[in-house]
């Protein structure tokens, strides 16, 4: 039953000729599929048709191959052979009653054009701006150019249309739209009537939309996506321009979708980024408009979703990362089983799929993008197979997730915990520097749980392999996690660094259990994710004197595909922390480190009382090489399977843990497959010679 205060969510919204049937808004996100694996993209997106979204967007859609982004894989339309597969995705969409869109994208200086060998266009002649700084140059647009843009554009219209979309997009944010360049005086120099004065520089803007609702209006709602603040400086768009835009043109587009500046500044994690965090941008352009307006910001509440509309910032209540975390969030709030959803943690794992061209993954929803790879689906299980009892060691974020699915395929499940909390790494990587939301991991299994009889939860359970065999469960899941290596072990070093037994060595696992430094403290980050840079930001906020010092040329260097790496960096900064970049600590010695140049070998000393190790981590894996060693013993005792998963087989994100936890608790007592893949794929048609 729904609860009454969240009826607003749920009323029909008109975009231009369509209606939605309710606030809940999917706008555009990636999700490493794109053009290289449609069915996997439109089955996902039909998952969320079926959990109640309202209006749910494709990726960034390439709509000609002049401007494309290779190699990063999103969508393309370029010509008629593309329309099958967006067709495709159209009716997926569409299938549960939502409003199918499409976002097109001419990349302009964001296009280096690296598979087309296009030259790339834009308002100006400017370098490409794109995440590899490609040593490319876009050429200025003429007139011509303009005509053939606008040509191009109502060709994409047409094939959207043919394809089943209700709604076309066009993409004017992040940086990343041909629309954005144009409005903002820091790509567009012209000075004819495309450039100078903020009319002039809406003009192709106006074009694009008068003209898409000439070719496709009467069908079609047309949307636009702009920056709601470039934030790069005072030639930039800045929000009180965007006022002024939207105030001259608020009737032009059916709706308009803001999203804040750069892909960083929208999507920044949690740990920077509160839900939410986009209100005072968006606050009073309702106002200028008669037309519906959609925002994001990460929101994971009904209660800040009823506030965003009730207080008329918002029409349509905007989301990417929560309807990855949960698809089924529109219908969770509408059958009242608020505690059900699966809160988005703001880790950003989801973008790095994007960024690192390969299928993304969810922390908290390990189905995504495996509902056609696999047949996963968010919330149902399969029926349990031949065996009844399943003994999970660790409650961790592995084993959680393994006892959850467990759970609702219908087998008892005794969940063994060697402390006395859940959630393992994640209980205790919460309770660092902004890390806070990450707690959800363990709070959503920990209620869900709670709900089942058939899963039973023991605290202060650090079993033996003795323990183990004499239990009488068929079963046994080794979800024991990982520690943090002591020794330097990791990419810089294969075997143990030189380490002088009189400085003294700490490693995350210590800073967590609250065993903290002082003093001049010297931080080897040799791990390259977030663990590194949130530990040197919580030893200077305890008053430590920090050096940071990596072999990377960025610190914490793998949260760049996270979109928070800048964010690190300028905060430790302002914090006062010495990053020492491009330089490996050689050995500890009693007073300090040696460090070496990873280039040069040029050496440098550095002075220190302490010195933290992030480097890899180690498997807590003993009592399952004991288990191993005595499998010949396993029939006897009625054991039918052991796995280790998780950490506890190999360290990696928590996101790799919830995988590995479901995708266990998905193949238990299931056919063994041998060498065929575990996954559906699509392999390219040979076209005729």
């Amino acid at each position: 039953m729904r609860d009454p205060r969240y009826d607003i969510l749920f009323e029909p919204m008109k975009i231009g000729p369509v209606t939605a049937k309710n606030r809940f808004y999917q706008v555009p996100h990636c999700n490493g599929g794109g053009y290289r694996d449609p069915s996997a993209a439109a089955q996902m997106r039909k998952t969320k048709s079926e959990g109640g979204w309202g209006v749910i967007f494709t990726e960034q859609t390439e709509m000609h191959h002049t401007s494309e982004i290779t190699p990063f894989i999103e969508l393309r339309l370029w010509d008629d052979a593309d329309v099958p597969m967006l067709a495709k995705m159209a009716d997926a969409m569409k299938e549960h009653g939502a409003l199918a869109g499409i976002q097109l994208a001419y990349s302009g200086v964001n296009g280096p054009n690296l598979y087309s060998k296009e030259v790339p266009r834009g308002p100006s002649a400017l370098p490409i701006r794109t995440f590899t700084n490609d040593p490319v140059q876009a050429r200025a647009m003429d007139k011509q150019d303009i005509r053939d843009l606008r040509r191009w554009h109502r060709n994409a219209y047409k094939r959207a249309k043919q394809a089943g979309f209700d709604l076309v997009c066009l993409y004017g944010a992040h940086g990343f739209g041909i629309i954005q360049h144009f409005l903002s005086t820091a790509t567009n120099q012209r000075t004819d009537e495309y450039g100078g004065s903020l009319e002039n520089r809406t003009r192709l803007m106006r074009e694009l939309i008068e003209e898409g609702r000439d070719a496709i209006g009467e069908t079609c709602g047309l949307t636009l996506r702009i920056s709601l603040d470039e934030v790069v400086g005072e030639l930039g768009f800045a929000n009180s321009e965007v006022r002024d835009m939207i105030e001259m043109h608020g009737d032009l587009p059916d709706l308009w979708d803001l999203a804040h500046g750069a892909w960083e500044d929208c999507s920044g994690p949690s740990r920077f980024k509160e839900e939410a965090a986009q209100e005072d941008l968006v606050s009073g352009i309702r106002k200028l408009t008669s037309k519906p307006v959609v925002g994001v910001g990460r929101f994971t509440s009904p209660d800040v979703m009823v506030r965003m509309v009730k207080s008329g910032t918002l029409d349509f209540i905007g989301c990417a990362r929560p309807s990855i975390a949960d698809p089924f969030l529109p219908k969770k709030v509408e059958e009242g089983r608020i505690e059900d959803i699966r809160e988005c943690i703001g880790c950003n794992i989801c973008i790095t799929g994007d960024m690192t061209m390969s299928i993304s993954r969810c922390t908290q929803n390990p189905t995504f993008m495996e509902e056609w790879r696999k047949g996963w689906h968010p919330e149902r299980m399969q029926q349990k197979g031949a065996s009844e009892s399943v003994l999970i060691l660790g409650a961790g974020p592995a084993g959680l997730e393994a006892a959850r699915a467990l759970g609702l395929r219908g087998y008892k499940v005794a969940l063994a915990e060697a402390g006395t909390e859940l959630g393992g790494r994640v209980a205790r990587e919460c309770r660092l520097p902004g890390l806070s939301a990450w707690g959800r991991v363990r709070d959503y299994r920990q209620y869900q749980l709670s709900q089942m009889p058939n899963v039973d939860i023991y605290f202060d359970s650090r079993l033996s392999a003795d323990d183990i065999m004499d239990f009488g469960f068929e079963n046994i899941a080794i979800a024991t996690g990982s520690t943090w290596r002591n020794d330097g072990v990791a990419r810089a070093h294969v075997v143990r660094m030189p380490i002088n037994s009189s400085m003294p060595i700490y490693t995350p696992d210590d800073l967590m259990a609250g065993t903290m430094p002082s003093g001049r403290v010297v931080l080897f980050d040799d791990d390259h994710y977030y663990m590194g840079g949130v530990l040197a930001e919580l030893m200077a906020r305890q008053g430590a004197q920090v050096t940071l010092i990596t072999p990377s040329a960025y610190v914490s260097d793998w949260t760049r595909n996270t979109l928070e790496q800048g964010a690190i960096h300028k905060r430790l900064a302002g914090l006062g922390v010495d990053i020492v970049l491009n330089r490996t600590v050689t050995s500890v010695e009693a007073g300090g480190v040696a460090t070496a140049c990873i280039y040069t070998g040029v050496e440098r000393d550095f002075p220190a009382d302490a010195v933290i190790l992030v480097t890899s981590r180690l498997q807590d894996d003993t009592v399952w090489r004991e288990l191993q060693a005595r499998q010949l013993d396993w029939a006897a005792q009625g054991i039918r399977s052991i796995k280790v998963i998780g950490d506890a087989e190999a360290p990696g994100p928590i996101a790799w843990a919830t995988y590995a936890g479901h995708r266990y608790a998905r193949e238990l007592d299931e056919a063994d497959i041998g060498d065929a893949l575990p996954f559906r794929r699509e392999v390219a048609a040979l076209a005729a010679d």
